[in-house]
């Protein structure tokens, strides 16, 4: 991939592209870090070297550090009396100054030959891959309290293959062209997006705030990057990856702000043309409806693009086999403490097969361990990220406790003295309609409901009308009968769907991701689609025989 090379030929319209061979790239291999092993040690040894500092963020504005008064720290989940980063929010003005900046190195960029642009992308995946994965994943361990195979999946192994597979698919992408036809020639040029695009990142993944700016820089596009607050530390290191890799200062801004603020500013901006967001239901509507209310304002029509959740669902058939469900549930619903967008959260199981998977999992569910992730590598996962969502969780706990039709048959206890600590909850529904069934936790909660083997068909029809969401799914069922009728029937419930596997765990260029319906725009980040979002192309033709009249054959 470091030796691609960029071939031209000059026409009277421009540049355009020879064939060059496929770039080869593969999935990040994912490190096991066992006892004794280099990638343990190196680890350690960052872990031991951030333990109790506080990481200094500034704004970054047009290669500029700058400090506001407005003075914020993230804190560390499980140990929230150590600050991981001091950081500021930008005001207006600062805002403002950041889309100026990144508009003024718009045009140099979008010309720059997207192969070049790639070299920078791959460059910082080598960087991510060797020296510097150590660091990052201890910055993202410390800041958004993930365990270390949670670290590896996503800061390593997923940001990487973010950033070979979109620079990948870039290249590859000039060479769709159309049809030419003597005596003209037609291409199609993969323009930037014109203005500025708004990158607003979650906490929960490192991996997607290094995408959503990413991606559309890749493209050409000038971006202004708002990164959450509680992942600030590694999205500061992803950042600085890319500067060092040697993206321009000026190509994306590195902009902390207080949500409201960011988002008023952003959408005030002429040249505001794409919003890519991560994030909740209320936000991402929110930001719709502001750019929906300043339509006349805008150059052009903004594209956005979002991924905000979803009420994640494991169908269990009769059929199904009771060890693949109890392992698949019990990772998909706690890992990183069921803070992924594609958690399992709610559960249907027929009332021959639960007694067997309420034992098992009741027995596995003794095995999780809670706590320090640094300090325990046992720790399957830790406290949950802040002292908002501490406070959500706990009140659907509180929920189970005191209504009629749910009872908590494990966990169930909440403690923020140290830590936003939760422990892993399975609650069992007597009604399927109960607002836990329903709506996004996003938290170490599980609900399920058990229904009667032979009404299976109306529990499929329940899952795919009960909730608003369409991320994630998966059937379990030996029964390939049932496989075919679950896959009709639940075919807009979920963008990501999974047969006798959990809902979680999508891979780069094997599983694109993203939902519909409410959770999202479904544009499938980490697949060859993604990148059109972020281009706005435009087709040539040029012709090579002078028009000799304008007369039809026919009118002579």
């Amino acid at each position: 991939m470091l030796g691609l090379r960029r071939l031209l030929l000059k026409s009277r319209s421009g540049l355009r592209l020879q064939h060059t061979a496929p770039v080869a790239v593969k999935n990040e291999p994912i490190f096991d870090f066992k006892q004794g092993s280099s990638e343990r040690q190196a680890l350690e040894k960052a872990l031991h070297d951030l333990k109790g500092k506080t990481l200094e963020v500034p704004c970054v504005i047009g290669g500029e550090h700058v400090w506001t008064n407005d003075i914020q720290y993230q804190l560390c989940p499980f140990n929230h009396s150590h600050k991981v980063a001091k950081f500021c929010y930008a005001d207006k003005d600062l805002i403002n100054k950041a889309i100026n900046a990144a508009l003024s190195a718009h045009q140099e960029w979008d010309l720059k030959p997207v192969e070049d642009r790639a070299q920078i992308f791959f460059k910082a995946a080598d960087l991510i891959s060797g020296l510097r994965r150590a660091e990052l994943l201890a910055r993202t361990m410390f800041g958004q309290g993930k365990t270390v195979i949670q670290a590896e999946i996503d800061a390593a192994a997923e940001l990487i293959d973010f950033f070979r597979f979109n620079a990948k698919y870039a290249v590859e992408l000039q060479h769709e062209q159309p049809i030419s036809e003597p005596p003209s020639t037609n291409s199609t040029l993969y323009r930037s997006l014109e203005g500025f695009v708004a990158a607003v990142s979650p906490f929960n993944f490192t991996a997607i705030g290094g995408n959503l700016a990413g991606a559309p820089a890749l493209m050409g596009n000038v971006v202004v990057w708002k990164p959450s607050d509680t992942a600030m530390a590694a999205s500061y290191t992803v950042y600085k990856i890319l500067l060092e890799a040697g993206l321009p200062p000026n190509v994306i801004q590195f902009v902390p702000s207080n949500g409201p603020v960011f988002g008023d500013t952003i959408t005030e901006s002429e040249h505001l043309a794409g919003i890519n967001f991560t994030g909740s239901v209320p936000t991402f509507k929110t930001l719709w409806k502001l750019v929906s209310q300043k339509l006349d304002k805008y150059r052009t029509f903004p594209r956005l693009i979002g991924e905000c959740g979803g009420k994640n669902f494991h169908f269990v058939h009769s059929s199904a086999d009771v060890v693949s469900v109890v392992n698949g549930t019990i990772r998909a619903a706690f890992e990183y403490g069921g803070q992924k967008c594609s958690a399992c959260s709610r559960m249907y199981v027929p009332d021959s097969l639960w007694p067997e998977i309420k034992k098992n999992l009741l027995e596995e569910h003794k095995k999780i361990k809670v706590g320090n992730p640094v300090d325990d590598f046992e720790t399957f996962f830790s406290a949950v990220i802040d002292d908002k969502s501490f406070a959500r969780i706990k009140k659907w706990i509180e929920h189970a406790q005191s209504s009629p039709n749910l009872t908590i048959i494990a966990g169930g206890k909440c403690d923020d003295k140290t830590g936003y600590y939760v422990e892993p909850s399975i609650i069992e529904s007597k009604d399927p309609h109960d607002p836990i069934m329903k709506e996004e936790i996003f938290g170490p909660v599980i609900a399920i409901y058990v229904y009667p083997d032979n009404k299976y068909q109306e529990i499929l029809h329940l899952i795919d009308t009960s909730t608003p969401f369409g991320l994630t799914g998966a059937v379990f069922a030996q029964d390939k009968n049932v496989v075919a009728e679950a896959c009709k029937v639940l075919r807009y419930s979920a963008g990501n769907f999974y047969i006798n596997d959990k809902s979680t765990g999508s891979v780069v260029a094997q599983q694109p991701f993203g939902g519909s319906r409410i959770s999202g725009t479904n544009d499938k980040a980490g697949g060859p689609h993604y990148i059109l979002r972020w281009t706005s192309p435009q087709s040539v033709k040029e012709t090579h025989t002078p028009l000799a009249k304008w007369k039809y054959p026919y009118m002579e």
